[in-house]
């Protein structure tokens, strides 16, 4: 198979004579059709070690382009491909096997375009992403009301009283998600808002809003119920039941898109530090503070981590689904469904478990 020289790269949009020529020099036998299979055999064969998602795109578009399932694609239905909805789709894996034969390409705008993989070309700005930018902006008002009503003191009429994970008070039902709204000091604040940010978003441009909020809030939940079971008498405050959700979600998302997805190792390998520092430094915190501050339940973070990495598998789009998968889907929902549901109804059937409740 002849590959694909330097100067076709620069054909975007490709014209009209462009897909003419690249037909014909793959109709090996001259006669107006492509076999698919000899054509993804001689993708393979070329020498450039093209990978497997590019072969399973041009395989995906010509099986969906062949009308007649006779696997074999005449000049017609090439072109009716192109000119259709997938035809999009199909310049995209087009692009990426161009750009991993002859190298990266230049932009018009200048600088180099190096290749990624179908999940990174599902990132999208449309419509907005501003759940996390939100909740942020909303944990952040919280948290200077009581500081410049109050001094960032925990008084009985500040918003911090009213929203903070009470032990004592737990048949005030909202205080098992609103104690995301309080935060320990400024530094607790920062990280989660940071962190939040930095993870949430790209969540969001791919997987949209909705989903995103959905673990961070089954994230916040878990937190809570976890934290009320392993240690009863612990206060709760700020979100990183939510924040963990997030980090874990990403890497429920690797997995389910691992082929799908450039540098996958390395993005699963810095996740898992992420959150192996993070947790030490609350156990840490946890069993040697000796501040209010420091004794804050860390189980939310477990919990919330392990929400994010249930819920997320569940919740997160999965770009091409496998055999696997879908065993690991059910899996997870069950494990899940069971954990959630055992924590709430522990909480509602042995209330002599708890602290008495002052309310």
């Amino acid at each position: 198979m002849e590959n694909i020289s330097r100067q076709n790269v620069e054909l975007t949009p490709f014209r009209n004579d462009f897909w003419k020529e690249f037909f014909d020099r793959h109709d090996r036998n001259k006669d107006g059709q492509i076999r698919i299979k000899d054509f993804i055999a001689g993708l393979k064969n070329e020498g450039h070690n093209v990978p497997p998602y590019i072969l399973r795109g041009f395989e995906e578009n010509f099986r969906m382009a062949d009308e007649n399932n006779d696997q074999i694609i005449t000049y017609d239905e090439f072109m009716n491909m192109i000119k259709g909805k997938q035809g999009s789709r199909y310049k995209i894996i087009l692009h990426k096997y161009i750009q991993h034969t002859v190298g990266t390409r230049r932009r018009y705008g200048g600088g180099d375009d190096m290749l990624d993989g179908p999940y990174e070309d599902e990132y999208s700005c449309s419509p907005p992403k501003l759940c996390m930018a939100v909740f942020s902006l909303l944990e952040l008002a919280s948290f200077l009301y009581d500081w410049i009503y109050y001094g960032g003191r925990i008084t009985d009429v500040s918003l911090a009283q009213i929203l903070v994970y009470d032990p004592k008070r737990r048949i005030e039902a909202w205080r098992y998600v609103s104690y995301m709204f309080v935060h320990m000091g400024s530094a607790h604040l920062l990280v989660n808002l940071l962190v939040q940010i930095l993870l949430g978003v790209p969540l969001e441009m791919v997987h949209g809003n909705f989903r995103v909020l959905c673990i961070y809030i089954a994230g916040v939940l878990a937190g809570s119920l976890g934290t009320s079971i392993s240690d009863p008498t612990v206060y709760l405050a700020g979100a990183s039941g939510g924040v963990y959700a997030l980090m874990t979600a990403h890497i429920a998302s690797i997995i389910m898109n691992w082929t799908e997805m450039r540098f996958a190792l390395y993005q699963l390998f810095i996740f898992g530090c992420l959150i192996v520092v993070d947790v030490g430094t609350a156990l840490y915190g946890r069993y040697s503070g000796d501040d209010a501050s420091s004794r804050i339940g860390y189980v939310a973070h477990f919990a919330g981590a392990l929400t994010g990495l249930l819920f997320g598998i569940n919740v997160l789009r999965n770009l091409r689904v496998k055999s696997w998968e879908n065993k690991v889907w059910w899996v997870s929902l069950v494990t899940f469904v069971i954990l959630m549901l055992s924590a709430i109804i522990f909480n509602i059937a042995y209330p002599s478990y708890f602290p008495t409740q002052n309310v």
